[in-house]
Protein backbone atom coordinates (compact mmCIF):
# COMPACT_ATOMS: atom_id res chain seq x y z
CA UNK A 1 0.00 0.00 0.00
CA UNK A 2 1.36 3.44 -0.89
CA UNK A 3 1.80 6.23 1.62
CA UNK A 4 -1.10 8.66 1.26
CA UNK A 5 1.23 11.40 2.58
CA UNK A 6 3.09 11.11 -0.75
CA UNK A 7 5.18 14.25 -1.18
CA UNK A 8 4.66 14.29 -4.97
CA UNK A 9 0.84 14.36 -4.84
CA UNK A 10 -1.82 16.34 -3.08
CA UNK A 11 -4.86 14.37 -1.97
CA UNK A 12 -7.83 16.67 -1.56
CA UNK A 13 -10.97 15.42 0.16
CA UNK A 14 -14.34 16.63 -1.10
CA UNK A 15 -16.74 15.75 1.75
CA UNK A 16 -20.44 14.93 1.62
CA UNK A 17 -23.48 16.95 2.60
CA UNK A 18 -23.26 17.67 6.37
CA UNK A 19 -19.45 17.16 6.13
CA UNK A 20 -17.66 14.07 7.43
CA UNK A 21 -17.74 13.80 11.22
CA UNK A 22 -14.91 12.61 13.45
CA UNK A 23 -15.84 8.92 13.01
CA UNK A 24 -16.19 9.10 9.22
CA UNK A 25 -13.43 7.43 7.16
CA UNK A 26 -12.39 10.78 5.66
CA UNK A 27 -11.69 12.24 9.10
CA UNK A 28 -9.91 9.08 10.26
CA UNK A 29 -7.70 9.03 7.16
CA UNK A 30 -6.95 12.72 7.57
CA UNK A 31 -5.73 12.06 11.12
CA UNK A 32 -3.61 9.18 9.84
CA UNK A 33 -2.25 11.14 6.85
CA UNK A 34 -1.95 14.81 7.88
CA UNK A 35 -0.86 16.00 4.42
CA UNK A 36 -4.34 15.28 3.07
CA UNK A 37 -6.34 18.51 2.72
CA UNK A 38 -10.10 18.89 2.95
CA UNK A 39 -12.34 21.27 1.03
CA UNK A 40 -14.28 23.28 3.61
CA UNK A 41 -17.65 24.56 2.45
CA UNK A 42 -19.28 27.63 4.02
CA UNK A 43 -22.61 25.84 4.60
CA UNK A 44 -22.61 22.07 5.08
CA UNK A 45 -26.31 21.84 5.92
CA UNK A 46 -27.73 23.76 2.94
CA UNK A 47 -25.52 22.85 -0.02
CA UNK A 48 -25.56 25.17 -3.00
CA UNK A 49 -24.15 23.65 -6.17
CA UNK A 50 -22.58 26.82 -7.56
CA UNK A 51 -21.00 27.75 -4.23
CA UNK A 52 -19.68 24.23 -3.66
CA UNK A 53 -18.05 23.92 -7.08
CA UNK A 54 -16.59 27.45 -6.85
CA UNK A 55 -15.11 26.61 -3.45
CA UNK A 56 -13.63 23.39 -4.86
CA UNK A 57 -12.11 25.36 -7.72
CA UNK A 58 -10.59 27.88 -5.29
CA UNK A 59 -8.89 25.00 -3.46
CA UNK A 60 -7.71 23.55 -6.78
CA UNK A 61 -6.13 26.86 -7.79
CA UNK A 62 -4.10 26.88 -4.55
CA UNK A 63 -2.47 23.50 -5.22
CA UNK A 64 1.13 23.29 -6.39
CA UNK A 65 1.35 19.49 -6.81
CA UNK A 66 -0.69 17.10 -8.95
CA UNK A 67 -4.07 16.55 -7.26
CA UNK A 68 -6.12 13.47 -6.60
CA UNK A 69 -9.66 14.29 -5.54
CA UNK A 70 -11.27 11.87 -3.09
CA UNK A 71 -14.98 12.55 -2.82
CA UNK A 72 -17.84 10.98 -0.93
CA UNK A 73 -21.57 11.21 -1.63
CA UNK A 74 -22.55 14.79 -2.55
CA UNK A 75 -18.84 15.53 -2.86
CA UNK A 76 -18.84 13.25 -5.92
CA UNK A 77 -21.53 15.38 -7.56
CA UNK A 78 -19.51 18.47 -6.65
CA UNK A 79 -16.55 16.96 -8.52
CA UNK A 80 -18.72 16.04 -11.54
CA UNK A 81 -20.12 19.58 -11.81
CA UNK A 82 -16.66 21.11 -11.22
CA UNK A 83 -15.11 18.92 -13.94
CA UNK A 84 -17.90 19.86 -16.34
CA UNK A 85 -17.51 23.59 -15.69
CA UNK A 86 -13.80 24.20 -15.14
CA UNK A 87 -12.02 21.54 -17.26
CA UNK A 88 -8.86 21.75 -15.11
CA UNK A 89 -6.14 19.15 -15.27
CA UNK A 90 -5.85 16.83 -12.29
CA UNK A 91 -4.16 13.49 -11.67
CA UNK A 92 -7.44 11.68 -10.93
CA UNK A 93 -10.67 11.40 -8.95
CA UNK A 94 -11.74 8.63 -6.56
CA UNK A 95 -15.53 8.91 -6.20
CA UNK A 96 -17.24 7.01 -3.39
CA UNK A 97 -21.01 6.40 -3.19
CA UNK A 98 -22.39 8.97 -5.61
CA UNK A 99 -25.98 9.89 -4.71
CA UNK A 100 -28.68 9.99 -7.35
CA UNK A 101 -29.71 13.61 -6.83
CA UNK A 102 -32.26 13.24 -9.64
CA UNK A 103 -34.25 10.45 -7.97
CA UNK A 104 -37.66 11.13 -6.47
CA UNK A 105 -36.41 9.98 -3.07
CA UNK A 106 -33.36 12.27 -2.93
CA UNK A 107 -33.40 14.68 0.01
CA UNK A 108 -34.59 18.14 -1.02
CA UNK A 109 -31.37 19.68 0.34
CA UNK A 110 -29.30 18.06 -2.42
CA UNK A 111 -31.69 18.49 -5.37
CA UNK A 112 -29.86 21.65 -6.51
CA UNK A 113 -27.12 19.32 -7.79
CA UNK A 114 -29.48 18.05 -10.50
CA UNK A 115 -29.20 17.56 -13.36
CA UNK A 116 -26.21 15.27 -13.03
CA UNK A 117 -23.54 16.08 -15.62
CA UNK A 118 -22.82 12.99 -17.69
CA UNK A 119 -19.89 14.29 -19.72
CA UNK A 120 -16.69 12.27 -19.97
CA UNK A 121 -14.01 13.40 -17.50
CA UNK A 122 -10.67 14.57 -18.87
CA UNK A 123 -8.83 12.68 -16.13
CA UNK A 124 -8.70 9.11 -14.77
CA UNK A 125 -11.38 8.28 -12.24
CA UNK A 126 -13.00 5.48 -10.31
CA UNK A 127 -16.57 5.22 -9.04
CA UNK A 128 -17.08 3.00 -5.99
CA UNK A 129 -20.67 1.95 -5.40
CA UNK A 130 -22.52 -0.32 -3.02
CA UNK A 131 -25.24 -2.86 -3.75
CA UNK A 132 -27.19 -1.56 -0.73
CA UNK A 133 -26.82 2.23 -0.97
CA UNK A 134 -30.14 3.88 -0.11
CA UNK A 135 -29.16 7.03 -2.05
CA UNK A 136 -28.28 5.38 -5.37
CA UNK A 137 -28.84 2.03 -7.02
CA UNK A 138 -25.84 0.07 -8.23
CA UNK A 139 -27.20 0.28 -11.77
CA UNK A 140 -27.49 4.08 -11.66
CA UNK A 141 -23.95 4.41 -10.24
CA UNK A 142 -22.72 2.24 -13.12
CA UNK A 143 -24.37 4.68 -15.57
CA UNK A 144 -22.49 7.55 -13.93
CA UNK A 145 -19.23 5.61 -14.21
CA UNK A 146 -19.77 4.79 -17.90
CA UNK A 147 -20.72 8.40 -18.70
CA UNK A 148 -17.71 9.82 -16.87
CA UNK A 149 -15.41 7.15 -18.38
CA UNK A 150 -14.61 5.98 -14.86
CA UNK A 151 -13.55 2.59 -13.65
CA UNK A 152 -16.57 1.07 -11.85
CA UNK A 153 -15.98 -0.80 -8.60
CA UNK A 154 -18.81 -2.71 -6.91
CA UNK A 155 -17.88 -2.80 -3.21
CA UNK A 156 -20.72 -5.14 -2.27
CA UNK A 157 -23.03 -4.73 0.70
CA UNK A 158 -21.64 -1.44 2.02
CA UNK A 159 -24.66 0.84 2.47
CA UNK A 160 -23.78 4.48 1.81
CA UNK A 161 -20.15 3.91 2.87
CA UNK A 162 -20.48 6.23 5.83
CA UNK A 163 -20.43 6.06 9.61
CA UNK A 164 -24.04 4.80 9.76
CA UNK A 165 -23.14 1.84 7.55
CA UNK A 166 -20.16 0.96 9.76
CA UNK A 167 -17.44 2.55 7.67
CA UNK A 168 -15.22 4.25 10.19
CA UNK A 169 -11.62 3.45 9.32
CA UNK A 170 -12.66 1.64 6.09
CA UNK A 171 -9.51 -0.32 5.34
CA UNK A 172 -10.90 -1.61 2.03
CA UNK A 173 -11.30 1.96 0.78
CA UNK A 174 -7.76 2.89 1.77
CA UNK A 175 -6.46 -0.15 -0.14
CA UNK A 176 -8.59 0.67 -3.19
CA UNK A 177 -7.38 4.29 -3.16
CA UNK A 178 -3.77 3.09 -2.99
CA UNK A 179 -4.39 0.77 -5.97
CA UNK A 180 -6.05 3.60 -7.89
CA UNK A 181 -3.08 5.90 -7.30
CA UNK A 182 -0.66 3.18 -8.40
CA UNK A 183 -2.65 2.57 -11.59
CA UNK A 184 -2.72 6.21 -12.66
CA UNK A 185 0.95 6.94 -11.96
Amino acid sequence: MIDLNNKNLQILFVPPWENAGAEHWMSIWQQKYPKIRRVEQSDWMNPNRDEWITTLDEYMCEQTKPVILVAHSLGTMTVAHWANKFKREIKGAFLVAPPDVESAGAPSEIKSFAPIPLSKFAFPSAVLASETDVYCSLERAAIFARSWNSRFINIGNAGHVNTKSGHGEWQQGEELLSEFIEQIR
